[in-house]
């Protein structure tokens, strides 16, 4: 089961992150959320970390990929991706089970 989908822009930065920052052996991405109360709805959160106990765990290419199970409701249909512009650079998250304001 994957909840979460990373594009290819966005595997290859975290690739090179992992490459680049040192990141330890053992250590994966964590994707989680903050908050989840209210109209504001919830904030993604990216890191690496290692495999807790209530995780679900799974690979995404060369990428160990992991969310905590009480996360898991508030990460199904998220799409990790980045961007990189003149105006800005980072990543970005877009819930599909969410319908875009018109």
């Amino acid at each position: 089961m994957q909840p979460v989908n990373i594009t290819k822009e966005a595997q290859k930065e975290i690739l090179d992150i992992i490459k680049n920052k040192n990141i330890p052996l053992g250590y994966g991405l964590r994707i989680g959320v903050k908050g989840g109360r209210g109209c504001a709805g919830v904030n993604y959160l990216l890191g690496f970390d290692q495999k807790k106990e209530d995780d679900i765990a799974y690979n995404v290419e060369e990428i160990e990929v992991f969310v905590s199970k009480r996360e898991v409701m508030f990460l199904m249909g998220l799409e990790v991706d980045f961007y990189e512009g003149a105006d800005a650079r980072g990543f970005t998250f877009v819930n599909t089970n969410i319908p875009a304001s018109s």
